[in-house]
């Protein structure tokens, strides 16, 4: 029998597969949903000081080959789920609180919070690609690290990044010394490919409304970027750190990409969108089949196992 599950930062999960912050997660019934499917966890929508209605629509588009979004951060605000943190823990597997703010000053009142909620962990997201008029605090290695250091003061339990795409060595160093020196339990990465532009010949125009059409790209055509963070990663911190691959994971195949990379589990954005709630199902068996084939007994056997040329 092949074991799916995965450990990280000292928390079981009963399958490396779970939803990325961001898909269907952002209501109580959608959380609630997530609980009673075949996910090997509950990610929360990354949440702000206040509730957000998000961009105006249409603001996803899937596509052949991908998606892109410029979603707005539409959430419920930390207080609705903090208290609904609770709740979700009876469903037996971890909860994964996404924090993330508009400022700088609002992580360390929605961490607060949000730890006092007791999660299972909490992933601190640097990476919003489409607040219009905010760049991204994660291509900022001293505004993440104000940031960092903030945060880390006040969560007790096991505290990851969420990380944009890098796209140059040298900014895996940067962020990987700054990484480095607060005992982050955890990697999430990457973030959607931000500031995309897909076009629909026909109607010659753009296909969704916020910021003239420019979005997050997500889905099978990010994969090689999300491969390659989740190796610099790895590598930087020699498989000390667990990483999340999200990014481009479509089916089995995929995972097992990530997995040699280096990941530890894997999160779904496009996908599960696309497909709903089954589509955890599929993966798992897809993903079995894979490691059955090959010889390995476990997610954890085949992890880092990329060959180099």
């Amino acid at each position: 029998m092949t074991d799916l599950s995965t450990t990280i930062a000292g928390v079981r999960f009963p399958s490396c597969f779970m939803n990325a912050a961001g898909a269907l997660c952002v209501t109580r019934d959608e959380l609630v949903a997530l609980g009673k499917s075949a996910a090997g966890a509950i990610v929360t929508k990354s949440m702000t000081v206040e509730a957000r209605q998000g961009n105006p629509e249409p603001r996803y588009y899937g596509f052949p080959g991908g998606s892109i979004n410029s979603m707005g951060l539409p959430n419920l605000g930390y207080k609705a789920y903090a208290e609904l943190i609770p709740e979700l823990k009876r469903f037996g597997k971890p909860v994964v609180a996404s924090v993330a703010g508009l400022c700088e000053e609002d992580f360390p009142t929605i961490a607060a919070a949000i730890n006092a909620a007791q999660p299972d962990l909490i992933e601190v997201n640097l990476s919003c690609p489409n607040i219009p008029g905010k760049p991204q605090i994660g291509y900022d290695p001293e505004s993440s690290e104000r940031v960092i250091k903030r945060v880390r003061q006040i969560i007790t339990v096991p505290m990851g990044l969420k990380l944009p795409p890098y796209f140059d060595p040298a900014h895996h160093e940067a962020m990987g010394k700054v990484i480095g020196r607060y005992g982050i339990d955890f990697l999430n990465m990457i973030n959607s490919v931000g500031n995309g532009l897909v076009v629909d010949p026909e109607r010659e125009a753009v296909v969704i409304k916020p910021k003239g059409g420019f979005g997050g790209l997500g889905g099978r055509l990010i994969k090689p970027v999300a491969l390659a963070n989740v190796r610099a990663f790895y590598k930087i911190f020699q498989g000390k750190i667990p990483i999340i691959g999200t990014g481009g994971v479509m089916d089995g195949v995929d995972a097992f990409e990530h997995l040699l990379c280096g990941a530890s589990a894997l999160q779904i954005g496009t996908v599960l969108v696309e497909e709903g709630l089954d589509v955890f199902s599929r993966l798992d068996k897809e993903l079995a089949e894979i490691l059955t084939r090959k010889g390995y007994r476990s997610v954890a056997e085949c992890r880092g196992m990329l060959k180099e040329l």
